[in-house]
């Protein structure tokens, strides 16, 4: 019985049914795979490629415009260090200018000073030199008015009285 089991259920050996059977299967499987599995993986396939190269395309351009804005900025960068250096030349024009100013006003200011300044002392200079002649006058005149109130006998006494007021009279 062993022997005939054994014989019965044998999978090596094909039989025309079998092999008919698992071709009709097989293609009714592979129709079906077609038209209900491989077509959206197909298309899954192609929207994934197609998704990946806008991805790629897109770094591209990506990486251009980044390089493009690169130089750019470069270019920006070069522009504003060269107007900074105009700024500041031109700050330090201004500067000097404005040093310069300064110091010729200051210069024409100390000569307007050192001029009013002369003319100050010669003006004080003149006044004195009045005081003291109207001063020397109004001595002359006290003194000629007591040599004429006093009548004097002699030169001698004249002289010797007008020694004498001379050394009264203060001239500090």
């Amino acid at each position: 019985m062993q022997s005939l089991f054994l014989a019965d259920f044998t999978v090596i050996r094909p039989e025309p049914g079998l092999i008919f059977w698992t071709t009709v299967i097989f293609a009714i499987f592979w129709f079906l795979m077609s038209k209900l599995a491989f077509k959206p993986i197909a298309k899954a396939l192609k929207e994934r490629e197609n998704d990946i190269q806008g991805s790629l395309d897109e770094a591209k351009k990506a990486r251009e415009e980044m390089a493009n804005l690169k130089s750019e900025n470069e270019a920006l960068l070069a522009q504003a260090q060269e107007e900074r250096s105009n700024i500041l030349k031109e700050a330090k024009a201004a500067k000097e200018s404005i040093i310069n100013e300064a110091k010729n006003k200051a210069k024409e200011e100390a000569k307007k000073i050192v001029t009013n300044a002369k003319a100050e002392i010669e003006n004080q200079k003149k006044a004195a030199i009045i005081d003291l002649k109207n001063q020397i006058g109004n001595f002359a005149l006290e003194i000629a008015e007591k040599v004429i109130d006093r009548e004097l006998k002699s030169q001698s006494e004249h002289e010797q009285y007008v020694n004498d007021l001379v050394k009264d009279l203060d001239l500090n």
